[in-house]
């Protein structure tokens, strides 16, 4: 070994663990400077000059093929320098390049050869490759503006250069594997030239490389490799495994792939048209962004106080937000107070659960926050378990599409001035209500109720609450199954027996499951100006339908067998519906009973049934349980026959069959799934079971859907989210840990019959967890200005903290590059 000479500047220090490891340790490092002396400045290593940007229109790319082996690589480079030769014959004539190659490190010294080329590739192999003179070049090149191209093993060159680990991005792990295997690559960019037109799920052979420490979220990854599709040995890299990156760097632009491992790799048409790709972005012969995912180029910023002692002037208990087209956020609180002030829980009181459910305003222009108005609600009981503790309150805040003009705000809440009492009933409703736009205050006896249906309150809970439109302005209005999450053992909510005043509170077969009931619902409306509401074509039921009697279905219904959907969103360029919500409480998988709970997302587009309580996740099903002895269990469900048996039904007994979802987590991990007998019932053990999304796991639970997001070109906002994310649909949960807060990519030929992602994202970096953070994500949506605004609850059930916050996230990195004026070959 021997040991390499040191830059005159931080970014180019050698790694002297390397030489202590060693043995290796000179007088000149050990010796010190005279007490009071300086030391003597370093000679910088080179003086030579390289035009900025290096390259030219007549587009040159230079190939380095030296290694420290020599010779030991040749079958591999041989392949790359011709495949290269051949990417820059081919295709679009002024996207053609020529290409040099050398094993000569000397070119590196030579500034005005060098400055000939509009991009370096390393084709290298490990080990010192360069001398520091040489190294000093190449960095020198990078600083002018120059490209680089990293291919597979160039990542184990210069293994003592701090700088040119920066410059690759990552180093190879040891204990990878050696062979050649077949695995899937999710190809998360769909715009990166290098990216945007390969297939989504790539599927090829080659040698998979695991990386010391990961770079996700300092360089910006564009493909990931899918660990459960093969062997990946040692130092494994888990869910979020990148395999090709790129970022500007200390001047120019590096794009690394681990992929090129075999001669054969050089042969694909895909891997090419990859690499053809990182060539056109790295010689400026095209512009892209490389800083979209990069987690230091977004900035989190609270935008509302703590609330004053007694007071709720900022924020209630935060439950939902909503944009304004003027940049205005409109928030609402459920209904729990500041936690020093009392509620009440007897049910002889006149008062029971009487709480204040709270509408604020933010306004960016001020920077300043309104109370806008308070529903006197039910939903003020406190914690506690099922028959004492209350969900009920202000659920849901939607405007309407012609908000600007008309100032109309839609709320969904359960008024107090509506409770019995005596059969422990409430009424949940849909209103509209007029905001004075200039004083931001809500006109509360301006009150139109569109849609209105019967809850039962003795016991909580799931009261669902999101509102969203689509671009034909129906609103889609979610609802909870009103159903405890007691007495079922944590599986299916289909016990028949527990009641009060014969109302059943602990059977969603009763809700959910009955197709003549609002409840456990997503309906869909269209309301007219008059404050009523038409129903659309397309809905789950037409209210009218004759069979088994008739009289046994609602038509606002779209969406049935939901448990507890606190948002939904709708993206308007599609018209698709995605919503989440929350599964039951039981901890592990029941051979008897069914699945554990499992939280849930779905990609809607089309009226359907999602199963519960009679069937989870990717259709797993429960087991029946009915009177006599609901403790006994009957037979499983049938998910594409199912029936409601119970006597609490008024419904159809034949409902319709359920549609898979998308997403499902339980506290062992995403995606549960178990082996099938010949009746298609899983074994549900749980030692048996795999997990089809190994990027999310659960624990609490709490899904909070988040919304698609849409890039828009001709949006002037200097804080927009970057195209990247376009289409990309964000799911979230309201606790941090290790549950999911990720972006994750759908194939539209398969979402909306169940079909899995096909790539995640995670947005913890981005949208920041912790305590100081946005630990408890309580809904999330884009503004107009592009920027994402995001509810955290706060610490505490129930109330609202100093915690309890509205925040914006807003991305700070710039546009892509090169800049316009530096393309090559004019604006692309």
């Amino acid at each position: 070994m021997r040991l390499r000479g040191f830059s005159a500047t931080a970014r180019k220090r050698r790694a002297r663990a390397a030489a202590l490891t060693a043995g290796f340790l000179t007088a000149g490092l050990l010796s010190a400077p005279a007490a009071g002396a300086l030391p003597a400045p370093e000679p910088p290593l080179t003086t030579m000059s390289i035009t900025s940007p290096p390259g030219s229109a007549d587009v040159r790319v230079l190939i380095y093929y030296g290694s420290a082996a020599a010779g030991a690589e040749s079958p591999l480079v041989n392949a790359g320098i011709a495949a290269i030769e051949r990417i820059g014959l081919t295709g679009p004539a002024d996207q053609r390049f020529t290409v040099a190659a050398t094993g000569d490190g000397s070119v590196f010294t030579d500034g005005k050869r060098l400055g000939r080329f509009n991009a370096v590739v390393f084709l290298t192999g490990g080990g010192d490759v360069l001398d520091p003179e040489q190294e000093a070049g190449l960095e020198t090149y990078m600083e002018a503006g120059g490209g680089f191209v990293g291919v597979h093993d160039a990542a184990r060159a210069e293994p003592y250069s701090d700088w040119f680990t920066g410059l690759i991005g990552a180093r190879p792990a040891a204990g990878g594997p050696a062979d050649v295997q077949r695995a899937t690559v999710e190809v998360g960019d769909r715009l990166h030239p290098a990216t945007k037109d390969l297939p989504a799920q790539w599927k090829r052979p080659d040698k998979w490389l695991n990386w010391q420490t990961n770079p996700s979220g300092a360089v910006h990854t564009v493909a990931r490799v899918r660990e459960s599709t093969y062997r990946p040995g040692q130092n494994a890299n888990g869910a979020d495994h990148p395999v090709s990156w790129c970022r500007d760097y200390d001047g120019g632009r590096s794009f690394y792939t681990g992929m090129g491992g075999t001669v054969s790799a050089w042969d694909e048409t895909d891997f090419r048209t990859h690499l053809r790709g990182a060539l056109l972005w790295t010689t400026r012969l095209v512009r892209a962004d490389c800083k979209a995912t990069i987690t230091g180029n977004y900035a989190a910023e609270r935008l509302t106080r703590p609330n004053q002692p007694g007071r709720n002037d900022q924020i209630g208990e935060p439950h939902g937000l909503v944009t304004a087209p003027d940049g205005r956020v409109l928030y609402i609180g459920r209904g729990g107070a500041d936690a020093s002030r009392p509620v009440v829980t007897d049910w002889n009181d006149p008062d029971i659960g009487k709480g204040q459910g709270q509408i604020h305003v933010y306004d960016p222009a001020t920077r300043q926050v309104t109370l806008a108005g308070e529903l006197t609600v039910f939903g003020n009981k406190g914690g506690g378990e099922e028959l004492v503790k209350v969900e009920e309150g202000l659920l849901g805040i939607e405007l309407d599409p012609g908000f600007q003009e008309n100032g109309w705000v839609y709320l969904h809440y359960t008024p107090h001035s509506e409770i019995d009492r005596a059969t422990h009933m409430a009424e949940r409703r849909v209103s509209r209500f007029t905001l004075d736009r200039e004083t931001n205050k809500l006109d509360l006896g301006s009150e139109k109720v569109l849609l209105k249906w019967p809850v039962q309150i003795h016991s909580c809970c799931h009261a669902g609450g999101g509102m969203a439109w689509d671009s034909e302005d129906n609103l889609y209005i979610a609802t909870g199954d009103n159903n405890s999450s007691g007495f079922s053992g944590g599986y299916s909510g289909n016990n028949p027996e527990p009641a009060f005043k014969g109302v059943s509170f602990a059977d969603a077969r009763r809700t959910a499951g009955n197709t003549n009931n609002l409840n456990g619902k997503i309906l869909r409306i269209h309301p007219e100006p008059d404050g009523t509401y038409t129903l659309p074509e397309g809905n789950l039921f037409t209210g009218e339908e004759t069979a088994e009697g008739g009289g046994k279905t609602r038509g606002e219904i779209y969406v049935m067998g939901v448990r507890n959907p606190a948002r939904i969103s709708v993206d308007k360029s599609t018209d698709t519906l995605y919503a989440g919500w929350v599964g039951p409480d039981a901890s592990a998988p029941s051979p008897t009973w069914g699945p554990a709970k499992y939280d849930t997302f779905a990609v809607i587009t089309r009226a359907s049934n999602r199963g519960w309580p009679y069937c989870m996740g990717n259709k797993q099903p429960y087991r029946d349980r009915n009177l006599p002895d609901p403790a006994q269990p009957l037979g499983w469900y049938d998910c594409d026959h199912p029936k409601n048996e119970s006597p609490n039904n008024d419904g159809l007994v034949n409902v319709p069959p359920v549609t898979g979802n998308n997403i499902w987590y339980s506290p062992q991990g995403g995606g549960p799934d178990f082996p099938r007998d010949a009746a298609g019932v899983p074994s549900y053990e749980q030692a048996e079971g795999t997990y089809l999304l190994p990027w999310l796991t659960g624990g609490g639970q709490a899904a909070m859907n988040g919304p698609v997001y849409r890039y828009d070109a001709a949006n002037g906002s200097a804080v927009k989210w970057p195209a990247y994310w376009d289409g990309k649909w964000f799911v979230g949960d309201f606790y941090d840990d290790g549950q999911p807060r990720h972006a994750v990519l759908m194939d539209p030929r398969t979402q909306g019959d169940g079909g899995l992602p096909v790539h995640s994202e995670s947005l913890k970096k981005i949208v920041p967890v912790g305590d100081s953070g946005i630990k408890n994500l309580m809904d999330w949506k884009f503004g107009p200005d592009g920027a994402l605004y995001v509810l955290d609850y706060g610490r505490g059930f129930f109330t609202s903290d100093t915690k309890s916050a509205l925040w914006r996230v807003t991305y700070t990195g710039g546009g892509p590059t090169p800049a316009a004026g530096q393309l090559a070959r004019g604006t692309r």
